[in-house]
């Protein structure tokens, strides 16, 4: 996605030197403006009162990690603030105006005491943050202080409680497996590989592999993800059980109301499902993104 700057009509001559300058779109502002340009851009650049671009984006609100960044450029240029998404993309908006003579006016609380937020940390080193939630107290723990980061390797078991973020690799999905005892890691592997192109994804595109922690000792399924290049995770049953599957299951002679489909769903970002349980074998797989 590229970015675009909406300009109100009258500000459209500075607009265009802001857009000619980034090499993003250029949208005059009407109406639906915002609503139109907010699934479609990555970064919105506002020329024009902050109170108007308020009053524009507070009913497209969903939260940090899906909604695009904004900042607002003062009509005359002075000033370029993020309004939100500062640590997704938003303040290096407004540092790369300061070639214009813009000034960036920062205000998220890492920045502004001179640290760097977790989120900014994993996108420089092109990461993603796999627990979301973790980043308010890991953020607040760097500004309280120096907070370890401790890189795991491969193969490895990490526990960690909820103040600690994992990052990991990139990706857009995020795939569930359960399977039978004693599956061997050639039919893992094949399982892993023909779902993906009944969904038609990539591997590359997998960021995280998650089943229960039940499976903690099942020698093929570990080597199966490994042999994939993928990360791992095993799951506990308060996690599993708080995401119900949307199908029925077996997994009801483990305890659980169910393996693939909930750990897809745990693990994925937007928690949406676009490969329900598939059994292939002696192995279930769920996709969720």
């Amino acid at each position: 996605m590229n970015d675009v700057v909406i300009s109100l009509p009258r500000f459209e001559a500075s607009a265009r030197r802001i857009a000619d300058y980034l090499g993003s779109d250029l949208m005059i502002y009407q109406d639906d403006s915002f609503r139109e340009s907010f699934s479609r851009y990555r970064c919105l650049v506002a020329v024009m009162s902050m109170g108007i671009a308020v009053r524009n984006i507070a009913p497209l609100l969903v939260d940090k990690w899906n909604d695009p960044a904004v900042v607002v450029v003062s009509p005359d240029l002075s000033y370029a603030i993020p309004l939100i998404g500062g640590h997704h993309g938003g303040n290096d908006m407004a540092r790369k105006l300061l070639g214009m003579g813009i000034a960036p006016v920062i205000t998220t609380a890492t920045e502004t005491a001179g640290k760097v937020a977790v989120e900014v940390m994993a996108d420089a080193m092109d990461l993603a943050v796999l627990n979301r939630d973790s980043t308010r107290a890991v953020n607040a723990a760097i500004l309280d202080g120096e907070v370890g980061v401790f890189s795991a390797p491969s193969p490895s078991i990490v526990i960690g409680g909820p103040g600690i973020s994992v990052l990991l690799k990139k990706g857009e999905f995020s795939l569930g497996i359960g399977c039978r005892r004693g599956i061997s890691m050639l039919q893992v592997k094949e399982a892993i590989h023909t779902a993906l192109a009944d969904a038609g994804i990539v591997a590359e595109e997998v960021m995280i592999y998650a089943t229960t922690e039940k499976k903690l000792h099942e020698k093929g399924l570990i080597e199966a993800v490994r042999a994939m290049n993928g990360t791992l995770l095993f799951l506990d049953d308060a996690t599993i059980t708080a995401h119900p599957p949307a199908s029925p299951s077996r997994a009801g002679k483990i305890g659980l109301p169910g393996v693939a489909e909930p750990c897809a769903l745990a693990a994925a970002r937007k928690k949406e499902l676009v490969l329900p349980k598939k059994v292939y074998g002696g192995v279930t797989i769920a996709i969720a993104r």
